[in-house]
Formats: C-alpha cells, structure tokens, sequence
C-alpha cells in the first residue's frame, strides 16, 4: 500500500523544492492538499510522480512542477481573490484555497466540476467552489479577480478574461505557439494589459482558448 504522506513530502522535496519555489504558502498547501483524491483510482500509485496524470480524454492534472512555479508568479496572498479556470478534478482549487481567501472555479465537464465539488466537499473546504460553465468567458459575477490562473495550455486568450482582473492583477497560464508551451503571466496596470515570459511548460490544449479565440498574447 502507497505511503501518500511520505509520497507527498518527497514530491515537495524532489520536485517542488528544487524548481526555485520557496514561498512558504505554496509549500505547505502541497504538503497538504491530498493529491491522490483527485486522480482516478486506477492512478493514485502514482499520484505523486512528476508527470502530467490524466484525468479524462484530452485532459490531465499538471505537474507538480509546473503547477507550483506558475503558483509562484502568481504570487497569491490570504486576502486574493482567485478564478481557477478548467480544475479539472479540483487538484488546483484545493491548493490555491489554502493560499487564498477565496476561489471560484469553472470546469467545462460537468462530471468533473462535479468530482470537484465532491473532494473539495470531503476535504472540508469551504472557501472554494467549482461550477460547470465555459473557462473562456470566466465568471463575471464574482470578479473581478486578484489572480485568473488557467490550468491548460492555451493558444488565444479571450477579451473578457482580461477585464475580469483586478488593476494590478495578475493571469498565470500555459501559452502555446506553433507547438512550443511558454508560461508567461499578463499583468493589469493602468487598465492595461502587458505579459513577460517566465518559462518553458507545456499541457493538453483547452478546446475553449484554441486558435480560434478572440485576443491573443
């Protein structure tokens, strides 16, 4: 039988540690966060493994890598407010939750949003919920937001995820171009959107931000 608690910490040490992420926050939510509750059954042997794990035809959980150093140029703090785009499972909303002060969460397939909403239920986190709904029109209702994070690979990025954010909010996701995934984050300053590159990563593309989108960066 896996020992998840000593698989989680060597995922923090192995893979989180090592990858320049040293905000405490990001560090104890992964320490906490019971990644193999949002992988299928079949799966949770290798919850903690430093690979992408799939969780329904053309998608799948990030790295733990890749998920926690865009958790870092995200910069969440315990009063953000947080828009986590296409959860899946939920795996992100569990850790951004710890961070933040509240998240909402949109997830394109309902059986997903609700396995979410189901762990997220289990786990007693109360300042997060996950709804069914398209990813690429975000959720204006709650907004606007203090991070939009996106946890897909994205070709073109909608107009109005842009105007969901704050001034001085920050948009964190996987941007693909001509086969080649860069992280980069587009910041809100002035009421004007400007990005930068932070690394290389790459993910399933999100059929709601292909090429065929409005606004691209």
């Amino acid at each position: 039988m896996t020992d998840f608690a000593a698989a989680r910490q060597a995922m923090v040490d192995c893979q989180v540690r090592p990858s320049d992420v040293t905000r405490y926050a990001i560090i104890e939510a992964m320490l906490w966060a019971p990644r193999e509750l949002f992988v299928p059954k079949a799966r949770r042997d290798v919850a903690y493994a430093g690979a992408e794990i799939g969780i329904a035809p053309g998608r799948a959980l990030l790295e733990p890598r890749t998920l926690a150093k865009m958790l870092e140029a995200a910069h969440i703090g315990p009063h953000d407010l947080v828009l986590d785009l296409a959860p899946g499972t939920g795996y992100s909303t569990a850790v951004i939750a710890r961070m933040a002060e509240m998240v909402v969460a949109v997830e394109p397939d309902p059986a997903l949003a609700e396995t979410a909403q189901s762990v997220l239920a289990q786990l007693e986190i109360d300042n997060a919920v996950v709804s069914p709904g398209d990813p690429a029109a975000g959720d204006r209702a709650h907004g606007p937001y203090d991070v939009i994070f996106i946890n897909g690979a994205v070709e073109k990025l909608p107009e109005t995820l842009g105007a969901q954010l704050k001034e001085g909010g920050r948009l964190v996701a996987l941007f693909r171009s001509a086969g080649v995934g860069q992280c980069r984050m587009i910041t809100r300053a002035n009421s004007t959107l400007s990005g930068r590159y932070l690394f290389d990563a790459d993910t399933p593309l999100l059929a709601q931000f292909a090429a065929e989108s409005e606004f691209a960066f």
